[in-house]
């Protein structure tokens, strides 16, 4: 009797077991422009993005010098988030800081 209870309980948890994809991540990118001082870029990687201050140094450099700058990969949600709170402080700085997401 205990090998039929057996049984049907593993039998019951294959039934419900769901197979979950993973979400799709996102790159959550600054662009580089003519305007947006050096600090204030440092500024938004430390507060939007939680870089230290030598990370967010290294990725405004490399804005600086690339063009674009990887600031960090995330879930649809949260990099179009992060998306749009850079966006903000730009616009409520005054600077034309463009950050974009894309599928990773």
């Amino acid at each position: 009797m205990a090998k039929e209870y057996s049984q049907i309980q593993d039998e019951t948890l294959l039934d419900d077991q769901v197979l979950i994809d993973e979400p799709k991540l996102y790159k959550v990118l600054l662009h580089n422009d003519h305007y947006t001082t050096m600090d204030f870029v440092v500024m938004v990687l430390e507060t939007v993005f939680y870089k230290s201050h030598e990370e967010a140094q290294y990725i405004m450099i490399k804005v600086h010098r690339e063009g674009i700058g990887l600031c960090g990969i995330y879930p649809f949600d949260i990099a179009e988030g992060k998306v749009i709170q850079v966006l903000q402080l730009a616009r409520k700085n005054e600077f034309p800081l463009k950050c974009t997401m894309e599928e990773a």
